[in-house]
């Protein structure tokens, strides 16, 4: 079948009568409607948002727990150990730990070092990551 390209760009349809969708002329309108264009768009936008709607959000939460007791070791960055009712507990240091008053005052680097000693009496919050408690917050009695 030889198609004339020109006629098909005018808007004449009877070099289509073979396919089996009809294209169809609107009332009043030299040009078809086009089905396709009809079908297709709807169907391209109802598969994009499917494919936006399909995306997982993986959300993992955290538990913090708070334990309290004086503490029996320290040294800076590396050793952090707590005298619990239990018995002493060692921690791990998080990438960050903040060290707060009891009235959520936040304290300097040389408050850090006057302050955080042993024997001082400390509530640690602390993250499980396998058998290791990791320091959020050290909170530490206020003056």
């Amino acid at each position: 079948m030889r198609v004339n390209f020109l006629s098909a760009a005018r808007g004449d349809a009877s070099i289509f009568q073979h396919l089996p969708i009809r294209i169809q002329r609107r009332a009043g309108s030299n040009k078809p409607t086009n089905i396709m264009k009809k079908i297709l768009i709807p169907m391209m936008v109802l598969c994009t948002s499917v494919a936006f709607a399909a995306e997982v959000t993986e959300t993992t939460t955290t538990k913090t727990t708070t334990s309290t007791g004086t503490i029996s070791e320290y040294a800076p960055g590396k050793t952090f150990i707590v005298k619990e009712t239990s018995g002493p507990m060692t921690y791990r240091y998080g990438k960050s730990v903040t060290y707060v008053t009891k009235k959520g005052k936040t304290l300097s680097e040389d408050q850090v070092k006057t302050r955080i000693k042993v024997g001082a009496p400390v509530s640690v919050h602390y993250m499980t990551e396998g058998d290791a408690r990791v320091i959020s917050r050290v909170e530490v009695d206020d003056d």
